[in-house]
């Protein structure tokens, strides 16, 4: 399989349905052989774009490029693409090799190429050997990777996954994520993955484009975007938070303070682009930044109302007197019990001050609950 795949350019793409704008005007660009994760909340527009890309959508603005070559008004079968879908589409009455070979069957590739290649498709998803099982005969797992080797072996430019991981257990999607990374690394393919589930795109992406309500939030790499968000709904949205929303009281050399309701002391931090005094923000504190203190006058206190064990970690709940939630997370660790009193604590370096855009349930997100 040739080494690496074409890149994908989407210029001013904007889809409707009826009245509903699912897709509003899009730029965006993916490297040759680059694994972009489209990550979003359910009507975001990811699985729009996603489909536009495919040929399976038209848009009404725009135009998409792979490998610089305009194939907006192409067919999918003209636009070489390799496609996963969410039940991964699988023929039941046909074999795991006859499934693989079916494209390039299709194709009209000779008998010789077609043993070679579908031969080296099973290979790479470690699945030779189960040419001749029917599909049922297979796990979950198992049939989700005679999908990627049917998308793969067709050689495309592009490889467009819609969700493919939705249908399997938390286990065996945690291994599977690892596995379409792995596989990722081998056959260098331009990867455009569609996910609603955070640690999907953290485990698996070269980049993350964050959509909502049809728009891209930020793009960047998983830890630019946990560590630097530049909105309080893209902070929200991955990983754990606590947004603490106040008015901007002033702001200086790359810094910025808010006035919390029911706070006595103001949050300095990082300030984000697009703050003006006078106008509503969040400051952003990550749950492992939170220090908890039996110190006497600690600026903060809060009363301790859940604590969730994770082996080497806890998850804790804070409740502040103004009734606002902190999450905390830290090493394991005894007398942290339930009903306490703690000094809540942070370093200025450790906040940053967004333009809040986030709905208020973001501030008391917990991963994985």
């Amino acid at each position: 399989m040739t080494a690496r795949g074409q890149s994908v350019r989407f210029a001013g793409i904007s889809r409707s349905f009826g009245p509903v704008r699912a897709l509003l005007t899009t730029d965006l660009e993916v490297s040759a052989g680059e694994f972009l994760t489209l990550l979003g909340p359910s009507g975001s527009g990811k699985t729009t774009l996603l489909n536009i890309a495919a040929g399976y959508l038209e848009p009404d603005t725009g135009r998409v490029l792979i490998g610089g070559r305009d194939v907006t008004d192409l067919p999918p079968r003209r636009r070489n693409i390799g496609m996963v879908f969410q039940n991964y589409a699988l023929f039941p009455h046909l074999s795991v090799w006859e499934n693989v070979a079916y494209g390039l069957r299709a194709r009209g590739v000779p008998s010789a190429e077609l043993e070679r290649r579908t031969g080296a498709a099973l290979e790479l998803v470690q699945l030779a050997g189960y040419g001749g099982r029917a599909i049922r005969q297979l796990s979950g797992g198992q049939q989700q990777r005679v999908a990627l080797a049917r998308a793969l072996v067709i050689e495309p430019d592009v490889l467009l996954m819609d969700e493919p991981l939705g249908a399997l257990d938390r286990q065996l999607r945690q291994q599977v994520q690892l596995e379409i990374r792995r596989l990722h690394h081998a056959h260098g393919r331009t990867t455009i993955y569609v996910t609603h589930d955070q640690e999907e795109a953290l485990v698996m992406s070269d980049r993350i484009a964050i959509m909502r309500e049809g728009r891209i939030a930020q793009v960047g790499g998983g830890e630019e975007l946990y560590l630097r968000p530049r909105r309080a709904f893209v902070a929200g949205f991955l990983g754990e938070s606590n947004l603490l929303r106040g008015t901007v009281t002033a702001t200086r050399d790359g810094r910025a303070v808010i006035a919390v309701p029911g706070l006595d002391r103001p949050i300095e931090g990082i300030a984000a682009d697009g703050l003006a005094v006078g106008g509503t923000a969040a400051a952003l504190v990550r749950p492992e930044c939170v220090r908890l203190t039996h110190a006497p006058g600690a600026s903060l206190t809060g009363q301790l109302v859940e604590r969730v064990y994770l082996g080497e970690l806890v998850a804790l709940r804070l409740r502040l007197p103004n009734g606002l939630i902190i999450l905390c997370r830290c090493l394991a660790r005894d007398g942290v019990r339930g009903g306490d009193m703690w000094g809540v604590a942070w370093e200025p370096g450790d906040v940053r001050i967004l333009p809040d855009d986030a709905p208020p349930e973001a501030s008391t997100k917990i991963v994985g609950q």
